[in-house]
């Protein structure tokens, strides 16, 4: 009789556990997920999280009690975090819509504050993003703000004031301060490049679709609110020196020229691209410089716009292209989509047809490939194309988020935040929509520079009443299998199965079906052979779980 050594295999537990909880580590097939640490920064609470695969808390930035994020975080290759956050309390606070900010924060890895900046009053306020730049040896950080602008300074620049319904508005601008010494580097204004065509007697009048690099003063999907732009995402291109600002009530995305001075960015010449502060490059909705209508519309409220550049090869196909999460495509439903911009960076620009920009369409659209309804998210949500060409997706409203290969669409890890309207959910625990918002998550790989070091060791789980044993029954240590020497045969299996392992070692045995009831349990197996009677097992596929880590796929036949 030949043996057979069994393959190793998660789906069964994969599959059965996932369908037990209902917050934290939903799922995870640990052989191809991508390995690495998730940074989480859930709303309704102060803090921000490191958490390994399995969902356990590997480190903590602990925020201010009375403070909330505003709304994001990112990890520096030495250690150092910086953060956005602001008052719980927003109740007087002049200017607030949803996604505000307040202060930025650079905190060491141990969370001693090594920089502050708050800019919330009156006149202005953060929020929503900010993007780390690094250049010529310097690090700055850039941000997206609310300016106030009055109903009589936007109607002199060519608004129509009869659609404001707060009399007021707050177009977005960006600020970029050195935190070394506080100086502010650089600014770009949206209300610089306006242009309108309903008064020739005042400022910015033009025909809007020859002009698609100005701002449409009165393109409005906001209804006349004060919040016209709602910018939620910024990003910085470090090999062209632009940045990515992701404008949702547009429906686009806006490439800025960085390389211009404070002075060329509130004009229209100057810079690499020759045109100061107009925009570069815009994409997904030419309805919004009257270049196409509904028809042509490709990006539907989007969120977390970035360039592909993160921890990824200048080799990879999708290097240096755009991201984004699609919110609203459907009534019930988002996407996640690449886009190639085709920017030559040899001419400095990007392809025009003479009346939109290229390309026609994504090159990738995805969604979840399960269920489409599970990803669909009015707001907030990321993606992130890791290393190994997966892709990690949050589906903000919900607290969802999931891996999946880029090639089969297979789910290979899914993480509930478990956070219920600002208290820890317990394990059972079913949240509704807005209980456990969480706009963003980014995984960094193992290898990822601030972790050199540092004491990863897990600490527990943000759940209450967590399930401990999920992770230990999906990740296999020590390659179990060929250190203990385990074989299991016959597979298929008639009456009597044989289990043999190196002599002088026990083993801890558990066999479920394919329920998920168990049919063995806690069995120690000593002496090196153990034959199990599979005569009175129902034909079907059974799995071995071997010392609460490997798992063995085994399928009865027995005869008739």
């Amino acid at each position: 009789m030949n043996k057979i050594l069994l393959t190793l295999s998660f789906s069964f537990i994969f599959i059965f556990m996932s369908a037990q909880n209902t917050v934290g580590l939903l799922s995870y097939n640990p052989s191809v997920s991508y390995d690495g640490y998730n940074l989480l920064y859930p709303h309704n609470q102060p803090h921000v999280y490191l958490l390994d695969n399995c969902g356990e808390i590997v480190h903590v930035w602990e925020g201010e009690p009375d403070t909330r994020p505003g709304n994001t975080a990112y990890l520096l290759e030495d250690g150092r975090l910086i953060k956005s956050s602001r008052p719980a309390s927003v109740a007087n606070d002049p200017i607030w819509a949803g996604g505000g900010g307040a202060t930025i924060e650079i905190r060491d890895w141990d969370n001693t504050l090594l920089w502050s900046f708050t800019q919330n009053d009156t006149q202005k306020r953060l929020h929503h993003d900010f993007t780390v730049i690094e250049k010529n040896g310097t690090l700055s950080i850039a941000m997206i703000a609310w300016e106030l602008k009055t109903e009589m300074e936007a109607w002199n620049v060519g608004r129509d004031t009869t659609t404001t319904v707060d009399n007021k508005m707050w177009p977005d601008y960006i600020l970029e301060i050195n935190p070394a010494n506080d100086e502010v580097i650089w600014e770009w204004h949206a209300w610089d490049h306006l242009i309108q065509d309903i008064d020739p007697t005042r400022p910015n009048y033009g025909v809007i679709s020859d002009n698609p690099q100005r701002i449409d003063i009165n393109y409005d999907f906001g209804n006349g609110v004060a919040d016209w732009m709602h910018s939620n995402a910024l990003d910085y291109d470090p090999v062209n020196d632009m940045l990515v600002l992701c404008v949702p009530t547009f429906h686009e995305i806006w490439v800025i020229d960085h390389t211009t001075s404070t002075a060329q960015a509130a004009g229209n010449v100057g810079g690499n691209g020759g045109r100061g502060g107009d925009l570069l490059y815009r994409w997904g909705n030419p309805a919004a410089y009257k270049a196409g209508d509904e028809t042509d519309q490709k990006l539907f409220y989007p969120h977390d716009a970035h360039w592909i550049n993160d921890h990824l090869q200048s080799v990879d196909p999708h290097f240096g292209k755009l991201a984004v999460f699609n919110n609203r495509v459907g009534e019930d439903y988002s996407t996640f989509n690449i886009i190639n911009s085709g920017f030559d960076m040899y001419d400095w620009d990007f392809p025009f047809n003479g009346q939109t920009y290229d390309p026609v369409s994504f090159d990738v659209t995805e969604q979840h490939p399960i269920d489409s309804t599970l990803m669909w998210s009015t707001g907030l949500s990321s993606f992130q194309v890791l290393p190994n060409g997966n892709y990690l997706i949050e589906v903000g409203r919900f607290g969802y988020a999931f891996e999946m290969t880029s090639d089969t669409k297979e789910i290979v890890w899914e993480y509930k935040t478990p956070i219920n309207g600002g208290a820890f959910a317990t394990q059972g625990d079913s949240l509704s929509v807005n209980n456990n918002l969480t706009f963003r998550i980014h995984r960094y790989p193992t290898d990822f520079p601030a972790f050199i070091g540092k004491d990863l060791t897990p600490s527990g789980w943000l759940e209450l009443e967590p399930d401990t044993e999920y992770c230990d029954l999906l990740i296999p240590t020590n390659n179990i299998l060929d250190k203990e020497k385990i074989n299991i045969y016959p597979n298929p299996a008639s009456k009597m199965v044989t289990i043999e392992w190196e002599a002088g070692k026990y083993i801890d045995m558990d066999v479920y079906d394919m329920l998920g009831r168990k049919i063995i349990s806690s069995m120690r197996l000593t002496g090196g052979r153990k034959y199990l009677d599979t005569s009175e097992w129902v034909d079907g596929m059974y799995f071995v779980v071997i010392n609460n880590r490997a798992t063995l796929k085994l399928n009865v036949m027995n005869e008739k």
